[in-house]
């Protein structure tokens, strides 16, 4: 989610980057900086923190060039720092990077690099880039660029300025966006359109594997192969506020659908080569401290809170070792029991939510080990846990959490597989079994998203009404759970979430006619039941709306509607089975008149007890 700006022409370049820079600052950041070429060298300009902090640093003094590259960085490889601020530059200080994305193969290239006498600066993955280009660069740039490529597994959208070839711009893309700007007597490079609007409507899209070759009078796209590439010019019609939510109407929708992405980045570098198992290089409890772990705490509020139900049932299931997970607001009040033979796991999107880094800090004063997992580099949380898991959510505007509690769902996958794994407690077969469910997870994501329409009549038939029930068995349950949260959070409708099989002890008393009961049934081992209790609804003549996977449409005929997610593993089924939960409360928010990225009196972190 970071920032691209480039720029090319007869103009003063720094002015253009930083506006382009401060277009972007929606997306989130917590570093930026620029490069062009003065004076017969590239100059380098960057600073932690806002735009603010790097504009105060420029203030005596604006280079005077007419190309250039800027970038605003969210951390993902590296802490906030001057140094790990993008652009890179090589050892020569002959070529600059900016990059987009995740080197998932960097250590072994950074490796064979430093073996070739290369010194890096930075903590980043995208440093490898500009050693790179560097090593091979043999007096053409698009040529080092297609060689260079392919030595780089994951995902990019980059930017490279050159000294040896002061008058172009090569840019190249892979499941990164990036945008060429078309003007007259001058082009742009942009990571989202925001940043080009001020000068220009006509577009190019890059796809995945082209590279753009910018001068100031043209500008080529190029394929794998080298082929010049015949593009349609995107005339933007979009204003400025519509277009930093790529189009979308709020960016809590713009988020539900970037979860393939997010998704695809907190796997990346995380699965081993074979396919078959995990690879956590971040977490490295010694194998005498993981034998003599005897409990395991999941501390979390909120949404996070209900990944950690997901959490347990998954690590306990998979590593066989007991569970707790407590609402970290609760959880140093009842005096835990916590020693060195603990392991706790605290789960914040933020890493600087008040309540969990005060568990944190007391599971640390009683001698347990602390695994944190967060969206944020170098937060609190993940600056005073042992060990740290980042999602790679990246940045997430909307007070309503959705791609954040994924990642946090596959976060605790992996840590499952992870434990499982090193505890011998799962066979091989079943292990790699769910491994490569948890692969295909992104692109099952994006088939229930392009179902997502089918929520809406559901919505336009109930948006009056002034309560909710979520009910789950299982993992179901954790599910409902947070469905009922996203709902009540945004729509301001009551909703109530209940273990299915808890009906009869209270909740059917509030269950009347035409009543909205949304079911979820997506365990086979729990179907039967869950049927039963679906039963039990529709005998008070509630109006059943089921979430159920493929194979088990049985549903169908005791539910009044239903939306299925595809089949995957059983355990891994809460990722899917969010998304129309997700949809129905944002759609619910919209049809209401709601505020849907600012609720009513929420905050997106909090930071005070």
């Amino acid at each position: 989610m970071c920032g691209i700006v480039g720029y090319i022409g007869s103009r003063q370049a720094a002015p253009i980057l930083l506006d382009g820079l401060q277009r972007l600052e929606y997306r989130g950041y917590d570093s930026a900086g620029i490069a062009v070429i003065q004076d017969s060298a590239i100059e380098l300009q960057k600073k932690t923190g806002k735009l603010v902090e790097l504009r105060t640093q420029m203030k005596d003094y604006l280079p005077d060039s007419t190309i250039g590259i800027g970038h605003t960085r969210w951390a993902t490889h590296g802490r906030p720092s001057d140094a790990n601020a993008h652009p890179h530059p090589d050892c020569s200080g002959r070529f600059a990077v900016v990059h987009n994305g995740i080197i998932e193969n960097y250590l072994t290239l950074r490796e064979w690099l430093i073996s070739q006498g290369h010194v890096f600066r930075s903590e980043t993955d995208t440093e490898v880039l500009p050693h790179l280009i560097e090593e091979f660069y043999m007096g053409d740039l698009v040529e080092t660029m297609r060689r260079v490529l392919k030595k780089v597994d994951g995902s990019y959208a980059t930017v490279v300025l050159s000294l040896d070839e002061p008058n172009q711009l090569v840019a190249a893309r892979h499941d990164s966006p990036l945008v060429v700007g078309l003007g007259d007597g001058e082009n742009f490079l942009a990571s989202d359109i925001p940043a080009l609007l001020a000068h220009t409507r006509q577009t190019y899209i890059l796809e995945d594997g082209e590279i753009a070759v910018l001068t100031r009078e043209r500008a080529q796209v190029l394929d794998r192969t080298g082929q010049s590439v015949d593009k349609q010019i995107f005339t933007v019609d979009w204003e400025a506020k519509q277009a930093e939510k790529d189009g979308y109407a709020h960016f809590m929708l713009k988020e539900i659908y970037e979860q393939p992405r997010a998704l695809k980045d907190t796997l990346s570098g995380r699965i081993a080569a074979d396919g078959g198992s995990v690879t956590l290089k971040e977490i490295n409890i010694p194998d005498e401290q993981l034998r003599e772990t005897n409990k395991i705490f999941i501390t979390a509020c909120g949404t996070a809170y209900h990944a950690g139900l997901v959490g347990k049932h998954i690590i306990e299931s998979l590593a066989r070792i007991q569970v707790e997970v407590d609402i970290a607001s609760e959880f140093r009040y009842r005096n835990p029991l916590l020693d060195r033979h603990s392991l706790v796991i605290v789960v914040s999107q933020s890493g600087e939510t008040a309540d969990t880094l005060a568990a944190l800090r007391e599971a640390k004063r009683k001698g347990a080990r602390v695994l944190a997992v967060t969206n944020v580099v170098d937060s609190s949380v993940a600056r005073e846990a042992d060990d740290v898991l980042y999602t790679w959510a990246g940045p997430e505007i909307a007070v309503a959490s959705t791609k954040a509690y994924t990642t946090q769902l596959v976060s605790m996958y992996l840590i499952g597989l992870h434990l499982a794994e090193r505890r011998g407690t799962l066979e091989p077969e079943e292990l790699a079994q769910i491994v490569t469910g948890l692969r295909k997870l992104p692109d099952k994501v994006s088939a229930v998203l392009e179902n997502g329409r089918d929520i809406e009549n559901f919505v336009r038939q109930y948006c009056h009404c002034s309560s909710v029930f979520f009910i789950g068995r299982g993992l179901d349950h954790a599910v409902a759970m947070e469905g009922s949260l996203k709902l009540k959070e945004i729509s301001y409708i009551h909703a109530e979430a209940y273990a299915a099989g808890e009906l009869k002890h209270g909740t059917l008393a509030l269950i009347v006619k035409d009543v909205p009961v949304i079911a979820l049934a997506t365990q086979a081992t729990l179907f039967e039941k869950m049927i039963s209790n679906i039963k039990e609804v529709k005998a008070r003549d509630a109006m059943v709306l089921a979430v159920a996977m493929r194979g088990l449409e049985e549903v169908a005929k005791e539910a009044d509607q239903v939306m299925y997610i595809p089949r995957t593993h059983q355990v891994l089924a809460p990722v899917l089975a969010v998304i129309p939960l997700q949809l129905l409360a944002y759609h619910m928010a919209v049809v209401r008149d709601c505020d849907v990225d600012q609720p009513r009196n929420l905050a997106k972190s909090v930071t005070v007890e």
